[in-house]
């Protein structure tokens, strides 16, 4: 390059530089408290439009504007915001210096919860990816199975297993009201939109074992979801092939609202299924909230939710191909009949909260919540069994040798409606170096159950009549109940800071109904210890119970086991974080292993997201494994993780010894003892990657992995309880690109968007990349020999999805 070239080249450089300095307003400044002391990290952020800053140790500032009016927020927890108003020539440079005045109420809510939250076995939940995340299920849970001890087999569920326990071990609460689930649904089809609105969320944090006493009795996990307290209005439009969802926050002089309606169609990916026919799944969720202050010490808090779920399946055939390469076998079937599913929860919580001192804080919480379950289905269907050759040129050919025909048929016509209300008193206490929290919870629930269902499969093609007037078939079920459980539960803690380094907690919790008529004591412990900024190590231990629910008294024929007790592990934990850097930014790993011992256990069966308690058997297990996980910002502001997890889970189900005879003709005591658990998923790997395309700051990749190893899986046809088949190994790679047109970062933004708009991102998404055979569960049918087989469901296969997401511009 010549020298009147490059001169020129610099000459272009600098007036595009030149050009883009004029086009800015420049603001920077220092922040200072009320006693004229720089404040550290204070949020400093464009209202209505993409960019904030961070005020550094000594409280500077710096931030750019493209419009030359526009409004500043200042925010710290523990002070009052502070907004301000700039009018401005583009390509000025001003100085201006804020003071922040301390807000009485946030430092009450800082000083009382402050050290609850840190003092927990849990970690935070990244909630800005999950927008990013190419999920099929739509779902806030869906971030739930990329973190450490998370397993899970299915993409179209929100349903997820902890650390070898079952979906029905797993708490969630949101804004401290706890979340309950449908019961009667039997696979990921079936289930639409989860009760966490995702858009709501401002914090989550997720506890894989080891939480404390202030959460209620269950034995795996806690999921702890805060909605968001808006101080100014945002509007989110989201818009795509398998869903809509419409968000409106809204913030008034004493008080806010949130307000969101959410609504999914995944008849798309189901097509993609073995079975083909009419799918009308149609899930609804509206969802609001609206908290008034009366004054710095109260304020009322109010939910209201209504969750609706309709599925309608009409079958018309299926075409499975399994087996073996040496010797495949195609099952085809021709059906008739349909399923139509109908799910509705709808309810609430109010919510007081009072503060009378910076030092304690009293929350009332009452609700209720009512969930109609009815489950219809009449199908019909004809199948034949073939061997295909597989030595035909190009593949698999014709039928080499028919293995059979049979038919099977399902019927149901099953109601369940489950009413749950309760009221609770919590409150927390700071004094010196303990902070006490205790409460009490008063819940009834009731439940209105009628079954009648019933199924059977003939593998020749007729039935033969048990006598000239009857037939017998397999599986039938018919019963009517109504019940009524009350429990009253109460729990006593402190946290207590012995020194910088180390604190402790104590705690334990008291639980009575009147259906297994014990009392539960289940104290825990806590030990957190910092020898350095950078490094945590975590001790924990307690005893958690679980007590007989619905679900657990619940026999397979619909009768109830009302002499259920309840379950118990004893659980011990040890864990340790270590922040470092690496890779050209901070890192972040944490490690934990476990150990659980439960003397007293319901052993159960999983058919698809169905759980089949044994309700009548009594099992002793032990899970024991390890969790790691590494994450940080490898690229700049787009975090990436990887985790993995290992685990074994057995137990050994009392008396279930049987007498077989053996090769010599003699009878011979069996006695099974420890077997894998139907959640004995030995090995889990996930990676969320995120990175910039086209080294552009807009143009962005989301990959998330997913790998879980096989889970044991037993036919139902046989008698005791066995597990000795297995579901192959689940994976997934499902990836997203998106690109944001109004990102921050742009020189040049669209006029029309940039108008009305603070965002705009459009997402491209292909799940299921690789377009793999995921098995769920199976389909057991015998051909005319009653040789039985097992036909695997398989998920979803590879599809592409389009969504964009609108933020509108706040208007003050």
């Amino acid at each position: 390059m010549t020298k009147k070239a490059l001169f020129s080249l610099l000459l272009i450089i600098s007036s595009f530089s030149l050009i883009a300095q004029q086009s800015v307003v420049k603001v920077t400044g220092v922040v200072y408290d009320e006693k004229n002391q720089p404040l550290p990290k204070v949020t400093v952020s464009l209202v209505g439009l993409a960019g904030s800053d961070i005020t550094d140790e000594h409280g500077k500032y710096t931030i750019q504007s493209r419009l030359s009016n526009f409004s500043l927020r200042f925010k710290l927890v523990g002070y009052h915001i502070e907004t301000i108003r700039f009018s401005e020539q583009r390509g000025t440079e001003i100085q201006k210096n804020v003071v922040l005045k301390s807000d009485i109420k946030e430092l009450k809510t800082v000083n009382v919860t402050n050290k609850q939250n840190q003092l927990n076995n849990a970690q935070n939940v990244n909630v800005v990816d999950i927008t990013s995340l190419p999920t099929v299920s739509m779902n806030f849970e869906a971030i739930l199975k990329t973190l450490p001890g998370v397993s899970t087999n299915n993409e179209l569920s929100s349903q997820y297993s902890v650390r070898g326990g079952n979906f029905d071990e797993n708490l969630i609460y949101v804004n401290d009201i706890e979340i309950n689930r449908p019961i009667l649904i039997r696979n990921g089809q079936q289930e639409g939109l989860s009760f966490i609105n995702p858009d709501f969320v401002s914090s989550a944090r997720f506890s894989a074992g080891g939480f404390n006493a202030r959460y209620n009795d269950k034995l795996s996990s806690v999921l702890d979801v805060k909605y968001n307290k808006p101080d100014s209005n945002q509007y989110i439009l989201t818009a795509g092939l398998m869903g809509i969802s419409a968000t409106a926050k809204t913030a008034f002089k004493n008080s806010h609202l949130l307000f969101g309606f959410r609504r999914k169609d995944n008849s798309s990916i189901l097509a993609t299924q073995d079975t083909r026919g009419s799918y009308r799944p149609s899930f609804n969720d509206l969802q609001a909230l609206y908290e008034y202050n009366f004054n710095s010490k109260f304020s009322i808090n109010t939910l209201l939710n209504f969750n609706s779920g309709s599925f309608r399946l009409v079958p018309e055939s299926r075409e499975t191909q399994f087996g073996t390469i040496n010797t495949p076998i195609r099952l085809k079937v021709d059906y008739e009949g349909q399923e139509i599913d109908d799910y509705y929860t709808y309810g609430g919580a109010v919510t007081g909260i009072y503060n009378p001192s910076s030092a304690l804080a009293i929350k009332w919480i009452n609700s209720y919540f009512e969930i109609i379950e009815r489950e219809k289905f009449d199908i019909d269907g004809n199948y034949v069994f073939e061997e295909i050759d597989n030595n035909y040129d190009g593949g698999f050919g014709p039928v080499r040798k028919n293995r059979g025909l049979g038919s099977y048929y399902s019927y149901a016509r099953n109601s369940l409606n489950s009413i749950i209300a309760s009221t609770e008193l919590k409150v927390e206490h700071h004094a010196g170096k303990h902070s006490f929290t205790y409460g009490a919870r008063l819940e009834q629930a009731k439940y209105a159950d009628q079954m009648n269902e019933y199924n059977y499969i003939d593998s020749a093609g007729y039935i033969l009549p048990s006598n000239s007037n009857s037939f017998t078939f397999e599986n039938t079920i018919f019963s009517n109940n109504n019940l009524k459980i009350n429990t009253i539960s109460a729990y006593l803690q402190d946290s207590y800071a012995v020194s910088n380094q180390i604190d402790v907690q104590f705690g334990t919790r008291i639980n009575y109904n009147n259906l297994s008529g014990e009392v539960l004591v289940s104290p825990r412990f806590l030990m957190l210890y910092r020898p350095e900024e950078y490094q945590l190590w975590r001790l924990t231990a307690g005893i958690y119970q679980q007590s007989p629910s619905y679900r657990s008294i619940r026999t397979l024929n619909g009768s109830l086991f009302l002499d259920q007790k309840s379950q118990r592990s004893y659980n011990f934990s040890g864990g340790y974080d270590f922040a470092f850097t690496g890779l050209g930014t901070r890192m972040k790993f944490t490690s934990e292993v476990y150990y659980k011992y439960a003397d007293r256990m319901i052993p159960y069966t999983i058919d698809n997201v169905r759980i089949k308690y044994l309700v009548t058997e009594r099992a002793k297990g032990h899970t024991f494994g390890a969790d790691f996980s590494l994450g940080g910002e490898l690229i700049k502001d787009l975090m990436s993780f990887f985790r993995i997890s290992f685990l074994s889970a057995n137990q050994d189900i009392l008396g279930d010894s049987y007498v077989k005879r053996n090769a010599a003709g003699q009878n011979e005591t069996i006695n099974p003892g420890y077997l894998r658990r139907p959640t004995d998923q030995r090995v889990n790997f996930s990676m969320f990657f995120q990175d910039r395309l086209f080294r552009s700051p807009t143009y962005k990749v989301h990959l998330n992995l997913l790998y879980g190893s096989r889970l044991p899986i037993g036919a139902p046809q046989i008698a005791t309880y066995t597990d000795n088949f297995s579901i192959p190994a689940y994976r997934r790679v499902d990836i997203g690109f998106s690109n944001d047109f109004l990102d921050a970062q742009l020189a040049k933004k669209p006029q029309f968007l940039s108008r009305y708009f603070s965002s705009v991102i459009a997402y491209a998404e292909v799940f299921n990349l690789l377009n793999i055979n995921n098995t769920v569960s199976y389909l057991w049918l015998k051909d005319v020999s009653n040789v039985n087989y097992a036909i695997p469901n398989y998920l979803t296969a590879r599809q592409l999805n389009f969504k964009l997401i609108f933020k509108l511009k706040s208007k003050y």
